[in-house]
């Protein structure tokens, strides 16, 4: 049988990585997590893996300069405008009905999907009772998430999304324009509230109404892929709603038995 001496180094800096700063990527998807690495690599200029964890153990501004490929970073405004509609059409007429909404976005990335959320919220009239919990592993996106502050032209591309999904006035209402960027409204903002947390270390919220975590579990293994949704099941209240992405199903988990579903092709599911 042959041996992956590069696989062994890989899984030495994960296992180096969670040792000396708390990060756990050891379970996530061996293919994506390693082409990441390799990446950052050939950037660096270094000869090997183990010499990419020597370095890493000893510079903790090249560890953040790794972290930022080794998180998962990729969204956009109302990316599946197919899933936005059915929201819209499924799960809003039943949030109506609640006195108060509490609402987890994990792996929020820098916000754009937290923002198209919270447009639609507030043009169902639902912001003033709704408070919005949105998390992530890397500091760096959040704060970019929380600034709200993106390239015009990437938000722009946008606007078709937005209108799929029938929002009922132009995407452009709701950010300011100035020199090459848009900013989110402060309306959008007053019930958001941005924090660090780690999925494959941290613990559950308590009685969440809504969780969403989309795009982010076909990077994890099995194993984590468990764990994260025995988290999402502890954290939703009974009736409430977990929200996937478009490639992603509880259907495999352990977990699969403690959910109905809405709806197939957005991946929405509710908590029996």
């Amino acid at each position: 049988m042959s041996v992956d001496n590069q696989q062994i180094e890989i899984d030495l800096l994960l296992q180096a990585i969670f040792v000396k700063y708390g990060y756990d990527f050891r379970d996530y998807a061996k293919a994506s997590i390693k082409r990441r690495i390799l990446k950052r690599l050939s950037l660096s200029g270094l000869g090997s893996v183990s010499e990419m964890q020597h370095r890493l153990l000893n510079d903790a501004v090249f560890f953040r300069q790794l972290l930022l490929d080794l998180s998962i970073n990729v969204t956009e405004m109302y990316r599946d405008p197919s899933f936005y509609l059915t929201f819209r059409e499924r799960v809003i007429p039943h949030l109506k009905t609640l006195p108060h909404i509490k609402l987890w976005h994990a792996g929020c990335s820098t916000g754009e999907e937290v923002y198209s959320l919270a447009i639609m919220f507030q043009e169902e009239n639902l912001d003033d009772k709704t408070q919005v919990y949105a998390t992530d592993i890397n500091e760096n996106v959040l704060k970019k998430a929380k600034a709200g502050i993106y390239p015009e032209d990437k938000i722009k591309g946008s606007e078709q999304n937005y209108q799929k999904s029938k929002g009922v006035k132009q995407l452009s209402d709701y950010y300011l324009k100035k020199y090459g960027y848009v900013t989110m409204k402060n309306g959008l903002k007053k019930n958001i509230l941005f924090a660090d947390h780690n999925l494959a270390t941290d613990e559950s919220f308590g009685e969440m109404t809504v969780i969403l975590c989309r795009n982010v579990l076909i990077y994890f293994n099995q194993k984590l892929q468990n764990r994260v949704i025995g988290i999402f099941n502890e954290s939703l209240a009974q009736g409430g709603y977990l929200c996937l992405g478009t490639k992603e199903t509880i259907r495999f988990t352990c977990y699969g038995n403690q959910f109905k579903e809405i709806d197939r092709e957005a991946k929405i599911y509710q908590k029996i």
